[in-house]
């Protein structure tokens, strides 16, 4: 008789917690920009490029992770993610203990951008816990469980947000990145650990084949959620349903979006309100712990609203919230009414978008997640620099005016929403 290991609870916590330490990446160089700037002179664009890097890695390699999770479950993939970040935080404690802050030149911008692209191999661990997530669950609580995993995963930059900057005044820049290290390790570890595949990959891993580990999975844990085909299939597959699009585009507003302002707050409160980089801090953990925390909340709104109307209610918040915060023009009032309405929006769609996966593409999950989750969190590098060639553009007044992007975002995605919604009231009806 087969050996299974682990069970859906364990499963869904070693992947919540293996995300966790791997997106926190996302703030990698978000709080510790303004200590770069000092001994390097960035441009605004080179500074808004160099925070958002790890998203470019951290959303492009979700693509082919997420399909690798369809043919393995999501544990190798996973492992491989972790080691490769450990690998760009590991180069990035050499180069800060041994150059900074006397021999940190522009020189080592080019270094510092490929190591940063290492680090944001961790935030890639989104997509194949998605799918190793949603494979130990049924169909009617995909959108509870993803919305825990996603959100308390989601948490982590917000955490790191408040932490580094506290850590770079006691510690130093190095021993402050010395520390993450240590606690990407031991995570690392304790993922490699706990961390489990559903009951249908063991039995194949165990030498049954595909028919017969569907068969027993199915009749004897009750698995609901099976992959079909290899990676090329899968993300064939779920390339060739337009609702994968369709979601994709709204997540790269509303978690793209997500990223690039976790990483982007902490510029924008320190050099257009003056703040110092503590408080800083705080303003932008503020802003990404509530956004994650409503990304739990979102997953059971989820659940007993629907998925479309949940989506249609968020996205129409973060419209709001865009609006106030362009409108807000330096009035520090204002621009925290935007910023609430803008995570709690934010959190309540990504959940909404991670409902809908499984329930409209069950016959490639792990490729959906790949091109929604990859594509859409390429939001968090694109976004950036675009609101850096604002504030090229405007001067001060180009922190508010680049909330603009936001705006038309918004309108797009609340758009993109009322089609899902019209699509399954006339799918439901024939």
């Amino acid at each position: 008789m087969a050996k299974i290991r682990g069970t859906p609870d364990l499963g869904g916590m070693s992947a919540t917690m293996g995300f966790y330490i791997g997106f926190a990446a996302v703030s990698l160089f978000g709080i510790t920009a303004s200590k770069i700037k000092e001994v390097m002179p960035l441009s605004p664009i080179l500074l808004a490029l160099l925070i958002s890097i790890p998203a470019l890695s951290g959303s492009l390699l979700r693509i082919p992770f997420a399909a690798w999770t369809d043919t393995t479950g999501g544990r190798k993939p996973f492992l491989v993610l972790l080691i490769l970040s450990i690998l760009g935080m590991l180069g990035l404690y050499i180069v800060m203990s041994r150059f900074y802050p006397n021999n940190l030149t522009i020189n080592f911008y080019p270094i510092l951008i490929v190591l940063g692209i290492l680090c944001g191999c961790g935030i890639a661990t989104f997509s194949p816990g998605i799918g190793q997530v949603s494979y130990w669950f049924p169909q009617s609580k995909q959108g509870t469980v993803l919305g825990l995993y996603a959100g308390l995963g989601n948490l982590a930059p917000g955490m790191f947000a408040l932490l580094l900057p506290v850590a770079m005044q006691n510690l130093g820049m190095a021993n402050t990145y010395l520390a993450w290290l240590i606690f990407l390790g031991i995570g690392t570890i304790l993922y490699w650990m706990f961390g489990r595949n559903a009951w249908y990959f063991q039995l194949v891993e165990q030498g049954m084949t595909p028919e017969a580990a569907k068969k027993e999975a199915q009749e004897q844990y009750h698995q609901e959620i099976f992959p079909k085909g290899n990676i090329k299939q899968s993300l064939i597959v779920s390339a060739q349903n337009w609702k994968t699009w369709s979601l994709f585009a709204v997540y790269f507003t509303t978690f793209g979006g997500f990223i690039a302002l976790t990483a982007w707050f902490p510029t924008y409160w320190n050099s257009y309100f003056g703040m110092p980089i503590v408080m800083a801090g705080m303003m932008t953990a503020a802003y990404s712990i509530l956004a994650s925390l409503m990304r739990v909340v979102g997953g059971q709104i989820a659940d007993v609203f629907g998925g479309e109307r949940s989506l249609i209610f968020s996205t129409c918040l973060l419209l709001i919230g865009s609006i106030i915060m362009m409108g807000s023009s330096g009035v520090l009032t204002f621009a925290i009414v935007g910023v609430l309405f803008l995570a709690i929006g934010m959190g309540m769609a990504n959940a909404a978008v991670f409902k809908l996966v499984p329930q409209e593409i069950p016959e490639a999950v792990g490729g959906a997640a790949g091109w929604i989750g990859g594509l859409g969190a390429f939001g968090g590098f694109v976004i950036p620099p675009l609101l850096g060639i604002s504030v090229s553009m405007f001067g001060t007044t180009g922190y508010s005016k680049g909330f603009g992007l936001f705006i038309i975002l918004s309108i797009v995605s609340l758009m993109i929403s009322f089609i899902l919604k019209i699509s399954r009231h006339a799918k439901a009806k024939s």
